[in-house]
This record gives structure tokens, C-alpha cells and sequence, in this order.
């Protein structure tokens, strides 16, 4: 009898794993959330994005909500392209241009500060007709706010989501 005990005993042990738990949904959320912070991070280190905006917030104006999910900002390092829409006031701009802010140039004076709950990171972009500062807050969830600065235009902001590029994106 005495060894038949430790023999059911292990028996008993090496089936528990069995019936093990599921993961709660809880946990699954927060697996979930860590796998999009590690994503965002990747995307950030490697220095290729894209943004897409969905609202936008002129200076000294109201948040405007973007229907058309077209407006973007492709970051990387060898060219950076914008097609965002611009509400606000231009200084030194062509007459009956398309009023966006569209522009194409080499970032430059890159800089990343990660936190706890988001990333900071900047960027210089010359485009053909003005100098552009990039300033982006990027949560590990994936949304984001970018803000522009520009010598010829009011400041203005944006939020939007940050996705990695698509293949055709990249070229």
C-alpha cells in the first residue's frame, strides 16, 4: 500500500496541468496591448511609419473630424511625404495652391524619448518652399498626435493612428 501511494500521487500531479486555467480576459487584454507596444516600438526604432489622421485642431481653432481616412504623413528616413489638409492661417504661400499641407524632403535632426506610456519623437523635414518640425506623442496602443510647425503657416496638430507601411508604401 505505501507504494502504491507516491505512484498515485505523482499520477495525480503530472495530470493537473490538464486542467489547468485559462488565460482571463484580463490577461489576454494585457497580452494583447504588450504585443501592440512592442509593434509601435518597432516601428519607431526602425524609424518607418505611417501616419493617419482622423481629426485635426488648428490654432486658435476647433477640432475638425476627418471623414476622409486619405490624409497622411509617411515617415522614413531616406524621404518623408505629407498629404494632410491645412486650416488655419498661411503667411508666405503660393496663391491658388491646393491649400494642403503637402510637402516631400529628408528628415532630418531625428530625435526619440521614450516614456513609460508614450514616445516622443521629432523631426526636421525641408521640404521645396518651407522647413517643417515634426513633433509626434505616440501611445504603445497606437494612436498618436503630431503636431507641425512650419515657417509659412500656423501651428497645427493632428491625431491619428500609427501603422506600420504597406509594401507599396515603401517604395
Amino acid at each position: 500500500m505505501s507504494a502504491k501511494l507516491p505512484i498515485l500521487l505523482l499520477i495525480c500531479l503530472l495530470s493537473f496541468p490538464a486542467f489547468a486555467q485559462q488565460k482571463t480576459k484580463k490577461e489576454l487584454k494585457a497580452e494583447k496591448a504588450q504585443e501592440k507596444q512592442k509593434e509601435i516600438e518597432e516601428l519607431i526604432d526602425a524609424k518607418t511609419f505611417v501616419f493617419e489622421a482622423q481629426k485635426v485642431t488648428p490654432q486658435g481653432g476647433r477640432l475638425i473630424i476627418l471623414n476622409d481616412y486619405s490624409y497622411f504623413l509617411k515617415f522614413n528616413t531616406d524621404i518623408t511625404s505629407c498629404d494632410l489638409p491645412f486650416f488655419g492661417r498661411a503667411f508666405n504661400v503660393a496663391y491658388n495652391g491646393d491649400g494642403g499641407m503637402k510637402f516631400e524632403g529628408k528628415p532630418e535632426n531625428i530625435k526619440v524619448g521614450k516614456k513609460s506610456k508614450n514616445i516622443n519623437f521629432q523631426a526636421t523635414v525641408k521640404g521645396q518652399n518651407d522647413t517643417y518640425d515634426l513633433m509626434f506623442r505616440i501611445f504603445y496602443n497606437g494612436s498618436a498626435t503630431l503636431s507641425i510647425n512650419s515657417v509659412n503657416r500656423a501651428p497645427i496638430s493632428y491625431d491619428g493612428i500609427i501603422r506600420a507601411p504597406e509594401e507599396k508604401e515603401k517604395k
